[in-house]
C-alpha cells in the first residue's frame, strides 16, 4: 500500500502501530505474543545486514537490499519492551507536479527552482524534522540536464531519481561488530570529489567537516544541493556560521537560493515557508526573502524583488531581466500543462525533462497540440 509510511512494534504489551497518509497513527489489531519475538525478528533483519543486536549492542539502524529502513531498540534501553520501527522505502515518490497539486509549493516557485537548478546554481533545503526536505530535495532533482553526472551522499538511500540521469548513489556504513569498515560521510564527500561530478547531493550537513568540504566544491564549479536543520532562511545563516557547522560568512555567497519547508501539524500539511536569497557582503550575511507561504490564504505570495539570484543568473547565462521572466514563463506553462494532464509518476515527469533537455522543439509542439502521447509513447 503506497499510502503506509512506517510500521512500529512498540513491545508485546502493546498493538503494533502504523503510519498512514492522511490518517496519521492507526492502531492495528495484531500484536506480538512476546518480547523474544521482537528479539528474533531484530537478530534476523541485523544477519541480513551483516551486523548484530544484542545486550551489549541493543541498537539497529540498517536499510534492506529493498531500500525500506528497520530501526531496533532492545530492553531495557527501551524501558517498555523491545521495539522495531519500519520506515517504508517510497516506490512512487513524490514529484514536483504532486507538490504542486497539492498546494506544498506553487508554480512560481517552482518555475524559479527549475531555472536554479538547470543553470547550476547552488540549493540548500532547510526545515524542522518530518517537514518534507529530503521529499522536495528529491522531487526537484529531474531538473538536472541528462548529460551530467551526479553523485549523491546519503546516511540511509531515500532519493530516487529517474532513470534518464546519470546518477551515482553513495551511502556511508557503519562499522562492524569489531570496530572495522565505517565509512563515513566526509570520506564520501572528499572521495566524491575525485570522481569528477557535475553534481553533489549531500543528504544532511550536519558537522564543519561536512560543510567546508561542501562549500569549497560550491567555489570549486560543483553544484551543490544540500539539507540543513533550520525553521527559517535567517536561521539557515545562523546555523551555518555558529558551531557546529562554522562556515565562514563570506563564504554563504555560495548559496543562490534557500528553500524552507514547513510541516503544519495541525491541518496535517507540509508548505515551502520561505524561498530565499543570501546576502553575503564581508562578515556580514542576511536572508532576502523572495516568496513566503501565507497561512491564511494558504498561499504562497512574492515578498521582495530578488537583488542577487537574478544578478548571478544574468552573469552565468548571458540573459537579461526580460529573457528570464520569459524562460520562467515558458517553464510555468511546462509544468502547468503537465498537471492538467495528470502526468506526475517519476519516469513519466522524467521523460518530460529528458525531451525538454534534448528534444525542447518536440516536447513545445506536443504541448501546442496537447498530445502527450507524443512524448510519453516514445521509445528512447
Amino acid at each position: 500500500d503506497p499510502n503506509l509510511e512506517e510500521i512500529v512494534i512498540p513491545s508485546s504489551k502493546e498493538p503494533v502501530r502504523v503510519f498512514f497518509k492522511g490518517y496519521g497513527w492507526l492502531e492495528t489489531n495484531i500484536q506480538m505474543k512476546d518480547e523474544d519475538e521482537i528479539i528474533n525478528y531484530s537478530n534476523i533483519i541485523a544477519r541480513r545486514v551483516g551486523r548484530q543486536i544484542n545486550v551489549l549492542n541493543p541498537l539497529l539502524d540498517a536499510h534492506l537490499v529493498t531500500g525500506d529502513r528497520i530501526n531496533a531498540v532492545l530492553y531495557p534501553i527501551n524501558t517498555k519492551g523491545n521495539t522495531i520501527t519500519i520506515r517504508k522505502f517510497a516506490r512512487d515518490p513524490f514529484t514536483i507536479i504532486d507538490l504542486i497539486s497539492n498546494k506544498t509549493c506553487s508554480l512560481d516557485t517552482a518555475a524559479l527552482i527549475w531555472l536554479a537548478i538547470e543553470y547550476e546554481m547552488n540549493v540548500i533545503i532547510s526545515g524542522g524534522t518530518a517537514s518534507g526536505k529530503t521529499v522536495f530535495l528529491n522531487a526537484c532533482m529531474p531538473f538536472i540536464p541528462p548529460n551530467q553526472r551526479i553523485l549523491s551522499i546519503e546516511d540511509t538511500r531515500e532519493l530516487m531519481l529517474p532513470k534518464f540521469l546519470y546518477w551515482n548513489p553513495l551511502v556511508t556504513r557503519t562499522p562492524n561488530p569489531e570496530g572495522k569498515g565505517e565509512v563515513k560521510m566526509i570520506d564520501l564527500l572528499i572521495n566524491s570529489l575525485r570522481m569528477r561530478p557535475d553534481r553533489i547531493i549531500l543528504g544532511e550537513m550536519r558537522k564543519h567537516e561536512e560543510a567546508m568540504v561542501l562549500f569549497e566544491a560550491m567555489h570549486t564549479g560543483h553544484s551543490v544541493y544540500a539539507t540543513l536543520h533550520a525553521d527559517s532562511a535567517t536561521e539557515t545563516i545562523s546555523r551555518l556560521v555558529n558551531p557546529p557547522l562554522n562556515v565562514p560568512s563570506n563564504l554563504l555567497k555560495a548559496v543562490n537560493l534557500n528553500i524552507i519547508m514547513f510541516r503544519d501539524r495541525k491541518r496535517g500539511i507540509r508548505r515551502v515557508l520561505q524561498v530565499a536569497e543570501i546576502e553575503a557582503e564581508g562578515n556580514e550575511a542576511k536572508a532576502n526573502i523572495l516568496y513566503r507561504w501565507v497561512p491564511e490564504t494558504d498561499s504562497i505570495e512574492t515578498l521582495n524583488e530578488s537583488t542577487s539570484f537574478f544578478e548571478d543568473l544574468s552573469r552565468n547565462t548571458g540573459m537579461n531581466d526580460i529573457q528570464i521572466n520569459k524562460t520562467l514563463e515558458e517553464r510555468k506553462n511546462i509544468l502547468n500543462w503537465l498537471i492538467k494532464n495528470k502526468i506526475r509518476d517519476l519516469e513519466s515527469f522524467g521523460k518530460i525533462m529528458n525531451y525538454y533537455y534534448r528534444n525542447k522543439n518536440l516536447l513545445l509542439d506536443a504541448i501546442k497540440k496537447n498530445k502527450p502521447k507524443l512524448i510519453l509513447a516514445k521509445k528512447e
